[in-house]
């Protein structure tokens, strides 16, 4: 397959008004409300995201290698828990914090390495809700930095304004045309702050690598990564922790925490590897939270 037919184009799918919608669903009818409307939402989405959803089809039949039945299905379980995850980002955005129970492993270890002075790449995956984490990191709030593509940055600028809400972080925004974020990123490394990463997608032309990928086995078949996470964090030697925060049932969230240890001998592709391990390893507990919503994998 072509590669330019299958890249992510660093926009994400949703606008400022459906997100206002359920928080005023939230805050008049509560959660369980807004998870009863999230049914039409994905009746709506499966034939109107085409894109998106042969991109689930493909992952159910060819990656988990359902049948055309359990494939069907999937297809709906996935958008369904795609949803009830910005519900519940929304929820406790808004202080519904206790409407939820959390988990986290290796809790203790991350948070020695957050007091440890020192900057910090934590890089995690388009699975799972990684901002569901946000009101246990309040202490270090001031300090966290999230990567992001500027058109996704220009989204999330529009939500936040019309909601009248907070940033939790700052954001790092990737413009294509310049390379500032890599002097932001290096800043903020050096200042002892945190630079959060997604390592799981690949946009063309980044600055900060040029067009450099690397090509790994991921899940049985061949996909893309982007090297500039891993290439930075191997190059200034600061810690690396991976982090992913998977849905479970009854409201619960838990957080997985994986300090990469002895990291100074740690080159870029052992630091790919020990990342893809561990994202395999949280995508055979969590199949349907996948949300790499476009041809991950080469065919």
């Amino acid at each position: 397959m072509n590669r330019n037919n299958q890249e992510w184009r660093g926009k994400s799918r949703g606008g400022a008004f459906g997100y206002n919608f359920f928080i005023w669903l939230i805050k008049r009818l509560g959660i369980s409300a807004a998870y009863a409307f999230l049914g039409l939402v994905v009746l709506y989405f499966i034939p109107f995201s085409p894109k998106s959803t042969r991109s689930i089809w493909y992952y159910a039949r060819n990656i988990l290698d359902l049948s055309l039945f359990n494939s069907s299905w999937f297809i709906i379980k996935n958008y369904y828990r795609f949803g009830q995850i910005l519900i519940d980002k929304t929820a406790i955005g808004i202080g519904l914090k206790e409407k939820y129970r959390f988990q986290f492993d290796n809790y203790e270890a991350f948070l020695n390495i957050l007091n440890s002075g020192k900057g910090v790449v934590i890089i995690g995956a388009h699975v799972g809700n990684w901002e569901s984490g946000a009101p246990f990191f309040e202490d270090y709030r001031e300090k966290i930095n999230i990567v992001l593509y500027d058109a996704e940055h220009e989204k999330i600028k529009e939500a936040v304004k019309k909601s009248r809400q907070r940033l939790d972080y700052k954001i790092i925004a990737v413009n294509t045309g310049d390379i500032s974020h890599v002097l932001r990123i290096r800043e903020a490394l050096a200042g002892g702050e945190y630079v959060c990463f997604q390592g799981d997608r690949v946009l063309p032309a980044q600055p900060l690598t040029g067009d450099k990928v690397l090509a790994r086995s991921f899940m049985g078949k061949d996909a893309l990564f982007p090297q500039g996470p891993f290439l930075l964090a191997s190059r200034l030697k600061v810690p690396v922790v991976f982090h992913f925060a998977m849905r479970e049932p009854e409201r619960g969230y838990r957080f997985y925490f994986y300090p990469v240890e002895a990291f100074p001998r740690n080159s870029t592709e052992e630091l790919l590897d020990i990342y893809i391990e561990k994202l395999e390893s949280i995508m055979g507990r969590y199949p349907e939270q996948w949300f790499n919503y476009y041809r991950f994998w080469q065919s």
